[in-house]
């Protein structure tokens, strides 16, 4: 998959149902890894809880303005960005006030559209890429996202649950898909991979014979390091730049950019 120009940008959803399968941290060490190979990158945290927002040593308390407000119309995208360390990525913040918003957003007609209406405006901006942390849930605050998004990346873990919840989340890919973002692509992504247990294996061999190519060949393991790299407020290719995780993530990166789109 090619990544666009600046004027036709590349959106990309981290997106599953099912928490703790390491989405906030594949959207911050994928969109660091992003930056670091060239591309100007922008994140947008779509969580309440805003753990995005706060792994960029940002105080989601102490915002005026946040991403709540671009979906409400009552800001521009640009007018609500944050420079991160990295000079080419940026941060659309949020904080808990999303809860409210998210409320207000189900009276509202085409709201499903409020986000693909505020990235097209940026004609002055460029962003190469743009990844949306979406929360744990099928939300107005999700549905902006996958609709305005070329590619949803699903982090999976290797156990029963993840692949039962990952099933039922396809169905509601396909409905999106059908109604509101015809041209909206998915691929799985392994995190927190742990190659010492016979399980783990037993389901990644089941992920790869049921999924095929819609399975990044990439696979995030477990690493200590990405847990510290959170609590620093640093990227993990700060943090600990030789760390496994961290060239894992830079190897996603280059897969993203040379991979073919799947059709739901």
């Amino acid at each position: 998959m090619d990544i666009p120009e600046s004027n036709n940008r590349l959106r990309i959803s981290i997106s599953s149902q099912k928490g703790g399968v390491a989405k906030t941290t594949t959207c911050l060490s994928l969109g660091a890894s992003l930056a670091e190979q060239g591309y100007s990158v922008l994140l947008v945290d779509l969580d309440p809880q805003a753990h995005l927002t706060q792994a960029l040593t940002v105080d989601p308390d102490s915002l005026r303005r946040t991403v709540g407000d671009v979906l409400l119309l009552q800001a521009n995208i640009d007018e609500v960005s944050r420079e991160t360390e990295f000079l080419s990525m940026d941060i659309l913040p949020s904080n808990r006030g999303l809860i409210l918003v998210e409320k207000l957003l189900h009276s509202v007609n085409g709201y499903e559209f409020r986000l693909r209406a505020s990235l097209d405006a940026l004609k002055d901006q460029f962003y190469d890429v743009v990844l949306f942390d979406c929360p744990p849930s099928f939300s107005p605050l999700t549905i902006n996202a996958l609709t305005v998004s070329d590619l949803v990346i699903v982090p999976v873990t290797c156990d029963f649950f993840s692949m039962q919840s990952f099933r039922a989340y396809t169905n509601l890919l396909r409905m999106v898909k059908k109604n509101l973002n015809p041209g909206l692509e998915y691929r799985l992504l392994i995190t927190m991979f742990d190659r010492r247990t016979r399980m783990s294996m037993m389901f990644l061999e089941q992920f790869r014979e049921k999924f095929g190519n819609r399975l990044f060949d990439t696979v995030i393991p477990i690493d200590a390091k990405l847990k510290e790299s959170s609590l620093f407020g640093r990227p993990i290719n700060l943090y600990a730049r030789k760390a496994r995780s961290a060239q894992e993530y830079r190897a996603l990166a280059l897969e993203l950019q040379s991979c073919q789109k799947m059709t739901i």
